[in-house]
């Protein structure tokens, strides 16, 4: 299908895991795709591959919007994706009474800071065609407590509110420019690398970790792409303010299976 054919696309985080998929998806079905990442190497490899431009991004920096604004101006689909978890240095307290002030910011500085610049860019390079959408990835770790992720969560639940506010206003401006989030659970990216490791109890680990989900696996960042495609593109023009969860289930209901 070409469904974003003649549309520009913006990716946030973008060189690999799930923006990857969705910046290879767009390009899949017609869009024009400016990925955007902090790294360069793995960046500019993976916009070469799938036929795209990349332009390097610190999302936390508002300097960093401001000159892609001068770059890419006008954009029809805003993917704010880029995020932390606060663990990519190594284990660190997350927990409510031993976080670190610097930490909890440091997180909240790249998922909602980086998700508030995005979206003010996307309404600004959006508002003059008066239509356009806008995806923002929240987490199922935005819709629950994770006392060892306080800060990744709260950062998390925050990006879905603003998407419904960004939703509301634009509406209220009279334009077409849709604001949705998707909530990922357990996607195989390799951020899940360190936990799984490459022994013979790989698939013991990875059963273990969706042990709780309905469906009993790992989603795939292509699936979660698929969605995104969906959103982006004309078939969602009713769709605002809305919240997907891909979590196998998990949200459905207890993690007691009935028998």
């Amino acid at each position: 299908m070409q469904r974003l054919t003649g549309k520009i696309c913006l990716v946030t985080g973008g060189a690999r895991g799930i923006g990857r998929a969705i910046a290879a998806r767009f390009r899949q079905e017609g869009g024009e795709v400016v990925v955007t990442d902090l790294e360069e190497a793995s960046g500019t490899a993976t916009a070469a591959e799938i036929g795209a431009r990349f332009i390097r991004l610190d999302v936390a920096r508002e300097e960093d919007w401001l000159q892609l604004a001068e770059a890419i101006p006008v954009a029809d689909v805003v993917v704010n994706n880029a995020g932390i978890t606060g663990f990519e240095t190594g284990p660190i307290a997350h927990d409510p009474e031993h976080a670190s002030l610097d930490d909890w910011q440091a997180v909240h500085r790249v998922n909602l800071d980086g998700t508030f610049l995005g979206c003010r860019y996307a309404i600004r390079a959006m508002k003059a065609r008066g239509r356009g959408s806008i995806i923002n990835v929240s987490s199922r770790s935005g819709l629950v407590g994770i006392p060892a992720a306080a800060a990744y969560a709260s950062s998390k639940a925050a990006i879905r509110n603003h998407t419904k506010t960004v939703a509301l206003y634009c509406a209220q401006q009279g334009w077409a420019i849709r604001c949705n989030s998707l909530h990922p659970a357990a996607i195989l990216t390799p951020i899940w690398e360190p936990m799984l490791g490459e022994g013979p109890d790989r698939e013991a680990r990875m059963a273990a970790l969706v042990a709780d989900t309905p469906l009993k696996r790992f989603g795939t960042p292509e699936e979660v792409a698929a969605v995104a495609a969906m959103l982006a593109s004309d078939e969602a023009a009713y769709m605002t303010g809305a919240e997907i969860n891909l979590d196998g289930g998990l949200l459905a209901g207890s993690a007691a299976s009935p028998g």
